[in-house]
Formats: C-alpha cells, sequence, structure tokens
C-alpha cells in the first residue's frame, strides 16, 4: 500500500507525581494512522506522536457498503465515547455515527497498531443510530487501558479513520481543522462552552464534570490540570460529540471525597487552562 506520510506532534507528556490514580503516563511514541495538517503543542510537549494515512478512500467504502445514495443524506454528528467505568478489566469504546458507520477493519487495525486487542466487539440500533462498540486491552497485559496519553491516541485514532471514511463528517467536528480537508464552519466559544461541576460521590470520591470546546489533547490536558493541584483521577468517561468533549471523571483527595474549598480551586484551575490554551501552529 502507498503511505503518504505528515506528522503531528502533540504536547501528551503526563507527570503523575506522588498521586496514586489509574490514569498514568505513556513514556514512549505512539504511531497513529492518520492525515495530519499542522503541529500542535500543549504546554508540557515533551512526547511525538506520528501520523500515518491508511484508511480506505470514501468511494472505495461507499460502493463496499452499498450507500452510494447517502451522500446527498443528512449528515450525523458523529460521537466516540472512551469508557473507563462500565467494565473493570477493560476500556470500552463506543462510536456512533448514524447508521453508516461500516468497515471498521482499518480502525480495529489501526487500533492493534497502537499494541492494543479488541477482545470483544458488538453493534446495535437504536433511534440515535449505529453504535459500534470495542472492549480494548493492552496486548502486553492484557488489561484495560490506563495511560492518559494512549487513551487521547485510541481516540484520535478512531476519529481520524471516521474521517478519511466519511470526510464529509470533518466539518461537524473540532478535530476536522486539524484531521479533516474541510474545518467546521462554526468555532466554538471556550468561554461560552465550557462548563465544570462537582458534586460528592459516596465518602470516598467525587464526580467531575466539564464541558468545554474539543481539541488535540485534550484529554490528556485535564487529567494533567487535575493532578497538578494533587487530586487523583481513579476512573471515567471521555466523550467527543462534534464541536465539544464532555468527560466525567471519579476524583478523590487522599482518598476522600473533595471538600468545598479544593472544589472551588478544581474548578477555577480548570476554568483558566481551558479557556486559555498555550498552544502553537507550525508545518515542516
Amino acid at each position: 500500500m502507498a503511505v503518504a506520510m505528515a506528522a503531528c506532534s502533540l504536547g501528551l507528556h503526563l507527570t503523575t507525581a506522588d498521586n496514586s490514580f489509574s490514569i498514568r503516563p505513556l513514556d514512549k511514541t505512539i504511531s497513529i494512522a492518520k492525515t495530519c495538517y499542522i503541529l500542535h503543542k500543549t504546554r508540557w510537549s515533551s512526547s511525538r506522536i506520528t501520523i500515518i494515512r491508511r484508511a480506505t478512500p470514501l468511494t472505495d467504502v461507499m460502493k463496499e457498503d452499498g450507500n452510494q445514495g447517502d451522500a446527498d443524506a443528512t449528515v450525523p454528528t458523529p460521537i466516540v465515547i472512551i469508557d473507563q467505568d462500565s467494565d473493570p478489566d477493560a476500556t470500552v469504546v463506543e462510536i456512533t455515527f448514524g447508521d453508516r458507520l461500516g468497515a471498521l477493519l482499518d480502525t480495529m487495525n489501526a487500533l492493534k497498531n497502537l499494541g492494543l486487542n479488541v477482545v470483544k466487539a458488538n453493534v446495535f440500533l437504536d433511534s440515535s443510530g449505529k453504535h459500534n462498540r470495542f472492549s480494548i486491552t493492552k496486548a502486553d497485559t492484557g488489561r484495560k487501558v490506563e495511560e492518559a496519553e494512549l487513551l487521547e491516541a485510541i481516540r484520535l485514532t478512531i476519529i481520524n479513520n471516521l474521517i478519511q471514511y466519511h470526510p464529509e463528517s470533518s466539518a461537524q467536528l473540532a478535530l476536522g481543522a486539524a484531521f479533516g480537508l474541510v474545518p467546521p464552519k462554526v468555532q466554538v466559544d471556550v468561554d461560552i462552552a465550557t462548563h465544570i461541576t462537582i458534586s460528592d460521590d459516596g465518602p470516598a470520591r467525587s464526580l467531575l464534570y466539564v464541558e468545554t470546546a474539543d481539541r488535540p489533547g485534550l484529554l490528556v490536558d485535564l487529567v494533567k490540570i487535575i493532578t497538578d493541584i494533587n487530586i487523583a483521577v481513579e476512573s471515567g468517561e471521555f466523550d467527543t460529540e462534534g464541536l465539544l468533549a464532555k468527560a466525567k471523571f471519579h476524583v478523590s483527595y487522599k482518598d476522600k471525597a473533595i471538600i468545598k474549598p479544593l472544589q472551588q480551586v478544581l474548578a477555577n484551575s480548570l476554568r483558566y487552562y481551558l479557556r486559555r490554551p498555550s498552544t502553537e501552529e507550525a508545518s515542516f
């Protein structure tokens, strides 16, 4: 297969300090299947993610699936969910793209190239469309994914493959500006879009909910901001829905729920960094 290469460096280094939590840093370079058009760096850039285009052209997929007439249909909003709560032994990933997301072989192969095994997969339909659900474990340990960098790599890999099969969807995704040929027409005002709530989730932990404008590296940014103030991230769910990202984390401080003053510190820290991300664009 001819390979067209481009590179995209994402600052995805996570320092855990003395915290004990289940989302840990990744200490090696990751290769992801995608086409990249910009270089994105976060505040603590150190590791690199190399991007290689692998997906099949849209026309071939449409012929294969028999959906040639769908190109003129209303484009549904792509949704990618990374769920760390549902299964104690595996990371559950769910992809929704109307009822037209088919031929997922490239996506599964790309996940295997990240050192992952797809141990279970199923498809179901409801009123919101066709849902493809995978249970993923690390190939070397057989355990669920815990590193924030690798979780972000999974997210970007899936979105890249989705856009390669359905390039019309890039205009609906915030990440379409980085991965797709057509960037979104609407730019989200991060000040308006950012919503943060923290509530008790029993005596030993709290539930943190964050909704904000999506961008590459966001998952790692959130974990870094939280752990920088010595709050442990135990598990959670990260949803990519169009222009927005929605994250739900179970968090604790010294094995207890977060008290009100610390909740305010956490919320203020997240708002500050999410509204003023330090990024820059460049090209090779």
